[in-house]
């Protein structure tokens, strides 16, 4: 029955249904999963009650965005081919049974159940929920296909708008002990659980064959950097256009990631010493408004992009988010409005990139396994994971060990994140359209249609 219920026939939309209902069964999904992003609320308790250091409180993100990146990539074929619902229950079942698992790491003071529990596990849920409904929204809506996975991956971001003081009110109902930090993980774990099932029940695919009334394909089709042809996933990853497309996803995430994975003790470290410092609440809002930022520049620049092209909206993420870490760089601690403002729109194109990705790679490789296309260059996420907390982490810890404080903890990474952010723009310069030996046959996209 359960079998039957997950199976991607039947999830197939009858005549009637809206597909306004998406989105929010997406948003159900991604807003749960997004948690993530709120992970740096948990790295002072942690430090402080189990006696780690920065870089490894920072362990069980860092791997968890690593999962969601291999998943993605090894099981964004399974995605296409079982449907969205299939794939919003394992996401559901792995990102709870993570939190679950990282209770008992708490309660038992035992660091290796948490880095397992809410990084492996849990990471595979990220993974599988974060693809889960992206090629369902673009069949849904080609008519705006940014404005449309906009939506739904601003649940990601905004995940932690909620998160964030959820987990710092429980933390300080509970106490920032192992049993207080138990608590609160095994509180998430079945509240996510509960509301992740509205999407597994909600989802639906459209029927063959649908398209939005008044929809003109052709027309849709007309500009030079969007393909009307399609490209298989393993032909996509033989172009240098996803290469080039892996590298700009790379280094912009890493420029985000940096800052959003240390945002509560970085804004705490950067003030420290001054007349304006900064207290665990105002860090923790702080957090709240970056995720509010990123959840927003989601919706919004990958909305403009339907308008302006992605190659041009990708030259602003990329061109003014470097300059603006050149800002935070040379502004130091003299102004706390201009370290907030420049974060929060470097955020905001953190997030939109995101979200922008799945049209440009449609625009690049069609329709045909785009979600399985979207899964593989996930993995340039899974590498950012790693090097944009490894670079802000590791600089810092030793900047303090060198007895540095305040900016000088973190200018120095700042400083290489613009590089980072210059060399995305050169490649996100040289993406052209792709070479038609790349193309799937005519008559083989015809007999698969017929197949579904």
């Amino acid at each position: 029955m359960a079998v039957t219920f997950l199976d991607r026939s039947h999830s197939i939309a009858p005549p009637d249904w809206s597909r306004w209902l998406i989105p929010p069964a997406a948003l159900s999904v991604h807003l749960a999963i997004g948690q993530a992003y709120a992970w740096s609320v948990f790295k002072p308790p942690l430090e402080k009650a189990l006696g780690l250091s920065g870089t490894l409180s920072a362990l069980p993100f860092q791997l968890g965005i690593v999962m969601l990146g291999l998943s993605a990539a090894f099981g964004g074929t399974l995605v296409e081919r079982n449907g969205p619902r299939w794939a919003m229950f394992v996401s559901m079942t792995c990102f709870s049974t993570g939190f679950l698992v990282s209770a008992l790491g708490a309660f038992t003071s035992q660091y290796w159940l948490v880095v397992l529990g809410y990084g492996l596990i849990g990471g595979v849920g990220l993974g599988i929920g974060y693809i889960s409904p992206v090629s369902t929204l673009m069949k849904w809506f080609p008519d705006r296909p940014g404005m449309a996975t906009g939506i739904a991956i601003m649940g990601f971001g905004g995940g932690a708008l909620i998160a964030s003081p959820w987990s710092s009110q429980m933390l300080e109902s509970f106490g920032s002990t192992p049993s207080g930090i138990g608590t609160s993980f095994l509180i998430h774990g079945v509240v996510y659980a509960v509301f992740m099932s509205l999407g597994v029940f909600l989802v639906r695919v459209p029927a063959e064959g649908w398209k939005p009334k008044g929809w003109d394909p052709a027309a849709a089709k007309a500009r030079s950097m969007i393909t009307t042809a399609n490209v298989s996933a393993a032909n996509a990853i033989k172009t240098p256009q996803f290469w080039c497309l892996w590298v700009v996803l790379c280094f912009n995430v890493t420029a985000g990631i940096g800052i959003l994975e240390k945002a509560s003790p970085m804004i705490t470290d950067f003030f420290r010493g001054t007349s304006v410092p900064v207290g665990a609440t105002a860090a923790a809002g702080f957090v709240a408004l970056l995720s509010l930022t990123n959840m927003l520049g989601r919706f919004v620049w990958s909305s403009t992009s339907d308008i302006v092209g992605r190659k041009n909206i990708y030259r602003c993420y990329l061109g003014v988010g470097a300059l603006l870490y050149l800002v935070i760089a040379l502004a130091g601690n003299s102004s706390k409005v201009v370290f907030i403002l420049a974060a929060m729109v470097i955020l905001s194109f953190y997030g939109a990139g995101f979200a922008t990705i799945p049209a440009y790679l449609k625009d690049m490789f069609g329709t045909y396994q785009v979600g399985a296309i979207h899964g593989r260059l996930l993995t340039a996420w899974s590498v950012a994971g790693v090097l944009g907390p490894l670079i802000v982490n590791a600089i810092a810890d030793s900047q303090k060990r060198a007895g540095k404080q305040g900016p000088d903890l973190y200018t120095t990474s700042f400083y290489i994140m613009i590089a980072l952010l210059v060399v995305g723009f050169i490649a996100n310069e040289l993406v052209r359209p792709v070479n038609a030996k790349y193309h799937e046959p005519e008559s083989a996209d015809a007999a698969r249609e017929e197949a579904k």
